[in-house]
């Protein structure tokens, strides 16, 4: 059994978010996604359009997505160490230092591979992208 550990936001659901979740699962037997908390979301990008437990709900509910759990605040290794997964998966557009990381599994006895998936063409994969668009709209 191959389990795969995806993580993200998802707020403001869209295509790039399935096709990172698509591709995740393809990558092993099992996938595990981690939904970052709102305090996380709100220290890094602003407060979220959707509060964590609807973001956690609507990622539960994806035919690719065998379990979700929220990150309540616990360091991302901690996870790791609980969850065991053999591969993550990051989203190209994910800020993470892959080669650090797996120093960090090793150092941590942990056989975990990291992954970044490729990016989905599509002009609005990003909910930044997709609020502006909203936002800066004439509806009139």
């Amino acid at each position: 059994m191959i389990r795969v550990l995806a993580l993200g936001v998802f707020d403001i659901l869209h295509l790039g978010h399935l096709y990172y979740l698509k591709q995740a699962k393809s990558l092993g037997d099992e996938l595990v996604v981690v939904v970052a908390s709102d305090s996380k979301v709100t220290s890094k990008m602003g407060k979220p359009v959707f509060p964590e437990e609807v973001r956690l709900e609507i990622i539960r509910s994806l035919k690719p997505v065998d379990h979700a759990i929220l990150n309540n605040g616990r360091d991302l290794y901690k996870i790791i160490e609980e969850l065991k997964p053999n591969i993550i998966a990051l989203g190209y557009d994910q800020k993470y230092d892959i080669i650090k990381m797996e120093k960090e599994f090793a150092k941590m006895g942990l056989e975990v591979k990291v992954k970044r998936l490729r990016k989905h063409q599509n002009a609005l994969l990003s909910s930044s992208k997709i609020i502006y668009t909203i936002v800066s709209r004439d509806w009139t």
